[in-house]
């Protein structure tokens, strides 16, 4: 701190999450001086992300994280898309795809453990300051940085930064400073995350690690997890949430998914609303927005955790040369608003938005009609490349470096 008691640092990042621990990391790594700031305790447990895609991985290796993933987690080269009510499964193999990348599979891994990884790494850095139990209050920008306040448990503390980026979550305090507008929907349903240990291999034949469960009444999502099985399924959002966290609601899911009398445990359940929402900017002045604070999406296909990586990468790179006075602050930032803000537009809002199409549904010609596309893809080799490809998230990566 220095004599006039305010903190002085070049960048500060709000919110410890995996965006943030990931910017911060590599700020710290190229040498800026950072402070990220975490409102909690700890780096939140978060349930619900858990896919790391191959671009991701092979980002994360920049900064030496990735090797943890792949011990702690478990691989996901295959993926299905299952009609629940035949039983088929439409298998993808992302091992198709080992000319474009090292990590040809999904990793499938809690995303707290990036974060608290990274939060530990941080520590090592002597121009790195992680701060829990601090919340961004306010701040204020000018031509040559941002003044900000925060509440500790002892007080309010002054920090004076160049620049200032929020990683900050949905409920972004940076993003509504800003006032900038959060554009979409929220869907109608809620959706409620199961966790058990019970094996569901042993109930549901040929189940692989990541499985879209297609059915006209009720879809599910099936991810294993090095711990447990994890299980997303919508519920009505008008029902009481009591009665929807409920034995009763929670039985009826398991038995109408393995049978009868099967008594299924649970360690875990969650219900939260799921959101389609894009930023208007993902910029202003001195300031940015990462992951969550300016965009959301349904978590079909596990974009979003990923997509928000993808823009601290670019942030980075964006930023790195401004910092070292090898760039033009509006013209960077104004690309990188650019770019990821077109590719969620064009990709990840798209994309999640055709996966919820293509699992739900309540009519039975068009369940039929989307398992005849999925079968058409899987069994065409040029469309099933393209397919892996956007789905990997490879593609929307290649639209983002197309637009200057």
């Amino acid at each position: 701190m220095t004599k006039t008691g305010v903190d002085r640092c070049q960048v500060v990042v709000a919110g410890a999450g995996p965006v943030g621990t990931t910017i911060a990391t590599l700020l710290a790594k190229a040498g800026v001086s950072v402070i990220l700031l975490e409102a909690g305790a700890d780096c939140a447990q978060d349930l619900r992300a858990s896919t790391f895609h191959p671009p991701t991985l092979e980002m994360l290796d920049e900064i030496g994280i990735t090797k943890m993933l792949l011990d702690k987690g478990l691989k996901a080269p295959i993926y299905h898309w299952r009609d629940r009510q035949s039983g088929e499964a439409i298998a993808f193999d992302m091992a198709e795809l080992s000319d474009v990348t090292r990590y040809p599979f999904r990793i499938q891994c809690e995303q707290y453990h990036l974060s608290r990884a990274l939060a530990e790494r941080l520590e090592t850095y002597p121009n790195a300051d992680l701060r829990f139990n601090s919340r961004l209050l306010t701040f204020e920008q000018d031509d040559a940085g941002v003044n900000l306040s925060v509440e500790t448990m002892t007080g309010i503390e002054r920090i004076r930064a160049d620049f200032l980026i929020g990683a900050d979550g949905a409920n972004s305090i940076v993003r509504k400073w800003l006032g900038t507008e959060f554009d979409g929907f929220t869907y109608p349903e809620r959706f409620l995350t199961l966790s058990t240990d019970v094996e569901l291999a042993d109930y549901l034949p040929n189940l692989a690690l990541v499985n879209y469960v297609s059915d006209p009444e009720e879809w599910l999502v099936l991810l294993r997890v090095p711990s447990v099985w994890r299980v997303l399924v919508p519920v009505n959002g008008s029902v009481d949430e009591a009665d929807l966290l409920s034995e009763a609601n929670k039985n009826g899911i398991f038995q109408r998914l393995l049978g009868e009398g099967v008594d299924v445990k649970t360690h875990h359940r969650t219900l939260y609303r799921v959101h389609q929402r894009v930023a208007k900017s993902f910029r202003q002045g001195r300031v940015a927005l990462v992951g969550d604070a300016s965009h959301l999406n349904n978590p079909l296909g596990g974009f979003g955790m990923n997509s928000g990586i993808h823009d601290a990468f670019n942030l980075f790179e964006k930023l790195l040369p401004v910092i070292h006075g090898k760039a033009d602050l509006d013209t960077n930032l104004a690309l990188y608003d650019r770019q990821r803000r077109e590719v969620t537009h064009s990709f990840t809002q798209t994309q999640t938005k055709a996966n919820m199409a293509l699992i739900g549904g309540t009519r039975d010609d068009a369940h039929s009609a989307r398992r005849k596309e999925l079968t058409e893809i899987r069994d065409n080799d040029e469309k099933r490349r393209a397919y892996l490809l956007r789905q990997a998230m490879f593609q929307s990566l290649k639209e983002a470096a197309l637009i200057r």
